[in-house]
């Protein structure tokens, strides 16, 4: 049974940052269900990196629940944008990616989208289809339709400008070629990141300018990475990948700061709204211990995609290594090719430092431990005459020996 207008508003508004507008969403919803067609909702990504993180998911979880109210999702993969590249929340030019990068990173998007959005009720469109194929005129008559005041407005444009760093013409474009996209599909709602409300109101102006009902824009919270303080992002070293292991993605969530824990719950764990309120209400009052409620969010969080099987595995692994002291039931093994070799190379060489640099530090930093010993030395070396473990942090674990 389809839901009426009033029911699907109770889900569709929470956990927003900015709507406009709930009248006029209530005002399409109403449409759809007197004429049993279904709201295209426009989600755009640009494949600039391979691999989705939970920051990613907060906006889908939301397009989920479109589904389940039987709207259907137009997921662009914004493979002619993402060669110019959008710099929201950028301070500097983005580096611009080649065609087949761009290629290799869409089909990995699609792959994990699919783990949460229902295909069935997908439309999957590249914006190549339509911005490829424009001429100059239609290119002109876009632009056109804006004015460099208007682009100026956006708060890291103005930033950018009036501290003299460079702005790309073809950045300026972006939120047109954006705007445009929304145009091409027809779509009803909109949405982004909180840090995308500029690009989804172009959105709104370019349909408003081609005599079609103005998109509804929502935005979604933008979601702190490990570090508890930057927006989640793999080039910051601070993402929990929706691919990563279930041992290390549950590894991850044990170090999230607590002040944290709440918009995970809210936004990323994917539970009931009922639920997640008794949660945090427990922990506010203290009748859940934080460890506990932060365990048990990074089982919920690895069941999301691993599955209950591996997310108990993952958390009895945890507790053995961490709460009693043990180690991984599974270590693997590093051939070295000498039997005698300083600390700092054999972190390098066996993969569990980027760089000597980085090993160095983390040796003064007490964050190794040879035989379980904490080590601060980074002059120490090592007879590999037999085998040694070696640990990095807490998660990282090497059996180091010699064969010739």
């Amino acid at each position: 049974m389809a839901l009426d207008v009033k029911e699907q508003l109770e889900i569709l508004e929470e956990g927003l940052v900015e709507f406009i507008s709930k009248e006029e969403l209530a005002r399409k919803l109403e449409k759809s269900l007197k004429l049993n067609k279904p709201l295209r909702i426009k989600y755009g990504a640009d494949p600039s990196s391979p691999d989705l993180h939970l920051g990613h998911t907060v906006p889908l979880r939301k397009l989920q629940q479109f589904q389940q109210c039987g709207h259907r999702v137009v997921f662009i993969i914004g493979d002619f944008t993402a060669r110019i590249g959008d710099p929201t929340q950028r301070s500097e030019t983005r580096k611009m990616l080649s065609a087949e990068e761009v290629a290799q990173n869409a089909r990995s998007y699609q792959e994990q989208v699919f783990k949460i959005l229902d295909p069935a009720r997908t439309e999957t469109r590249y914006n190549s289809e339509w911005l490829g194929r424009m001429n100059a005129e239609d290119f002109l008559r876009l632009t056109a339709q804006t004015t460099v005041a208007r682009l100026l407005e956006r708060d890291d444009f103005s930033k950018r400008y009036k501290s003299g760093r460079p702005i790309a013409l073809v950045e300026f474009l972006y939120p047109l070629l954006q705007g445009h996209d929304s145009v091409v599909v027809k779509a009803d709602v909109e949405l982004g990141g909180s840090d995308q409300m500029f690009n989804l109101l172009v959105g709104r102006e370019l349909l408003r300018e081609a005599g079609e009902e103005p998109q509804v824009v929502m935005t979604l919270p933008i979601i702190e990475g490990t570090d508890g303080t930057q927006k989640m992002s793999k080039s910051l070293g601070n993402a929990i990948g929706i691919q990563d292991s279930p041992k290390e993605m549950f590894g991850k969530m044990m170090s999230i700061p607590d002040a944290l824990m709440e918009n995970y719950y809210r936004y990323v764990a994917a539970l009931e709204t009922a639920a997640v309120k008794k949660i945090l209400e427990d922990l506010k009052s203290g009748a859940l211990h934080p460890r506990e409620a932060k365990a048990a969010l990074a089982a919920r969080v690895v069941e999301l995609f691993h599955g209950a099987d591996q997310a108990r595995c993952a958390r009895e692994e945890f507790d053995e290594i961490f709460k009693n002291n043990g180690l991984p039931d599974e270590i693997q093994e590093f051939s070295f090719s000498r039997p005698r070799a300083d600390l700092v190379s054999v972190l390098f060489e066996s993969g569990l430092a980027a760089s000597k640099g980085e090993a160095r530090r983390m040796i003064q930093q007490g964050g190794v431990r040879v035989e379980k010993e904490k080590i601060s030395d980074v002059y120490h070396t090592l007879e590999l005459t037999k085998p040694i473990l070696v640990q990095c942090g807490k998660r990282k674990f090497l059996r180091i020996q010699h064969r010739a």
